[in-house]
């Protein structure tokens, strides 16, 4: 008897060992299987399969199989617990935590665990003073709720009650006041610790380069007993975000292996510093991309404004089978609608539904900019009709759509439908229908609106709605009332508004005001073409061509040039551009 007893053991806890591995690998129906094939079911092995029901998501399972348990040991109780709180349901949790014959250490902690991942932390510190007996493990939980939920002055004080602190609780310390931005009190933990691990070691060198301190990072990390793939990129991270791409460069160069992470930080640094060959050269030889590598080059080409190129990129994204995140699929829509890309930008809309993202606020104020630079505003509106709670941006998005296009009545009738739906108008409403009266000559509304701003609106005009105002007098031909509003200006006229003077006193042949304005816009910008040619313009048009051409010799002699147009067009789903001026063949940039 006593070696087939040795037997049973010996299989039942073979059989316990492997459901416990294949609940691990996510293979629950295999490990489900081989329980029910086993004759001799302990107790373990009834916590194995209900433990890989509970990590493999299935708690409705796990607790059927649990009830059926023909005998529970305090373990089973606390995976149960600890089960609940894995699958966020911190209430069922509970409620067997209130049911446990005998309650150790564990199944406390577990369920102080389970309200702070939750984010209740007054609950989480409720139960956890009224714990009978605490262990390192209850302490640091607690602590890290405290530290979570920003309390880091209590965090502190609980830390200083600890009748053991380990390397977590110093590291979750330092984690916390790094992240307050108390570099001096992190650090004066760092260096009383007497046993400092990797993790610790990165958790300092974080804090100081997520707080701009990059430089005592660096001596930090060089003094660092051991590296691993985590310190290099925090090291490699606090370079980028300070914007000094030639350290960051140099220790990626130094990295002994080139994480993902480390990838898409450089290409994101290369793309903030206006390099987007090497951003691209990076994005190259990263050999296992991740969806934030695409969406990261992707980003670079959009702000550069190589717009062809992030076209043809996601492209090769969707020909390669990446799915594209959010991130990447918000890019190209700012693209096509830079492009007037109306086709690419329906099938971008196309997949942002069916991917659940149509109903973010940002998401439908991008889609409404989009089919509005496309001039399908009838799209753009139902786009905005359909969404419930309206937010500013929105709003502003259909206004200046609207506006853009000449349609000052439709604008102006949706500021109103603003102002009656709660929603207060901000800088930017004002611009777009300020723009919108320009545009369409309504000058008393536009003045009305402009006085409206501060008395009723509470929103303090800035340069750019004194621009839209000038712009509005100027059009009228009310020239001098728009130089007199730009001398009792309280902010400084910047080009924008001497622009708009120049503009109108083109249209209207005043030459002396011209000669002003363009004045202002040659100390403002002198390499801008475009006031030293409407000057000359107007020049001519009045005969003073000795004028004329005192004018072009100042823009050969200070190397001022007119930039190029460009146009493009959309054939077959392929975007083909084009230069003014250039004789020869188009240089076939496309997009497929």
């Amino acid at each position: 008897m006593v070696p087939r007893r040795a037997f049973c053991t010996h299989a039942a806890i073979a059989g316990t060992t492997h459901i416990a591995r294949l609940g691990r690998l996510g293979q629950i129906d295999n490990a489900r299987r081989v329980f029910d094939q086993m004759l001799h079911k302990p107790v373990a092995s009834w916590n194995a399969v209900i433990a890989g029901y509970f990590q493999n998501g299935r708690p409705h399972e796990a607790r059927m199989l649990f009830d059926r348990m023909p005998e529970r040991s305090t373990v089973s109780w606390n995976g149960l617990v600890s089960g609940y709180v894995r699958n966020g349901m911190i209430d069922e949790a509970r409620k067997a935590f209130d049911v446990i014959p005998e309650r150790n250490v564990v199944s406390w902690t577990a369920m102080v665990r389970g309200y702070v991942q939750e984010g209740m932390i007054a609950a989480a510190e409720l139960l956890f003073w009224q714990m009978p007996e605490k262990n390192v493990v209850s302490w640091t939980v607690m602590l890290g709720g405290l530290i979570q939920d920003g309390r880091i002055d209590e965090a502190r004080r609980l830390f200083d009650m600890m009748p053991v602190k380990d390397v977590v609780a110093r590291t979750n310390m330092i984690g916390g006041y790094c992240q307050g931005g108390r570099l001096n009190e992190a650090r004066e933990i760092f260096d009383e610790m007497p046993h400092r691990n990797l993790i610790c070691w990165t958790a300092m060198i974080t804090g100081y380069a997520q707080n701009n301190r990059v430089d005592i990072a660096r001596k930090l990390f060089e003094v660092m007993p051991e590296k691993n793939e985590v310190s290099w990129t925090a090291m490699l991270m606090g370079y980028t975000q300070c914007g000094r791409i030639e350290e960051a460069s140099e220790i990626f160069d130094a990295m002994p292996v080139k994480s993902v992470i480390a990838c898409n930080a450089m290409i994101l640094g290369f793309g903030q510093s206006g390099e987007a060959v090497k951003a691209r050269q990076v994005f190259d030889m990263t050999r296992e991309k991740d969806d934030g590598t695409w969406s990261a080059m992707i980003k670079v080409y959009e702000r550069k404004g190589l717009e062809l190129e992030a076209l043809d990129l996601f492209a090769m994204m969707q020909r390669e089978g990446v799915r594209p995140s959010f991130p990447s699929l918000i890019s190209i829509l700012s693209v096509c609608a830079s492009l007037a890309c109306l086709d690419q930008g329906r099938q971008v809309h196309a997949q942002l539904i069916r991917s659940h993202f149509d109903f973010d606020v940002y998401v439908t104020s991008v889609l409404i900019t989009m089919y509005i630079k496309c001039g399908n505003l009838v799209r753009a509106k139902l786009v905005f009709d359909r969404f419930g709670v309206k937010d500013v941006v929105m709003w502003n998005s259909i206004i200046t759509g609207y506006a853009q296009h000449g349609l000052g009545e439709e604008a102006l009738r949706v500021f109103q439908e603003m102002c009656s739906s709660m929603t207060p108008p901000d800088e930017v409403t004002f611009v777009g229908v300020l723009s919108a009266c320009s545009y369409n000559g309504k000058l008393n509304e536009g003045l009305e609106i402009f006085d409206s701003m501060k008395i009723k609106y509470l929103v303090e005009p800035q340069t750019e709605h004194y621009a839209c105002l000038v712009d509005l007098l100027g059009r009228a031909g009310r020239l001098n009332e728009a130089m007199n509003l730009i001398r009792g200006m309280p902010v400084e006229a910047d080009a924008v508004v001497w622009g708009a003077l120049l503009g109108a006193c083109r249209t209207y042949m005043n030459l002396d005001l011209a000669e002003v304005a363009a004045k202002k816009l040659l100390e403002l910008e002198p390499e801008n073409a475009g006031p030293y040619i409407l000057l000359s313009n107007l020049y001519a048009s009045k005969g003073k061509w000795t004028d004329v051409a005192d004018l072009r010799r100042k823009m050969r002699s200070r190397s001022v040039s007119k930039s190029p147009g460009c146009s493009w067009i959309e054939v077959e789903k392929k975007v083909h551009m084009f230069t003014g001026g250039d004789s020869r063949s188009h240089p076939n940039m496309l997009v497929s």
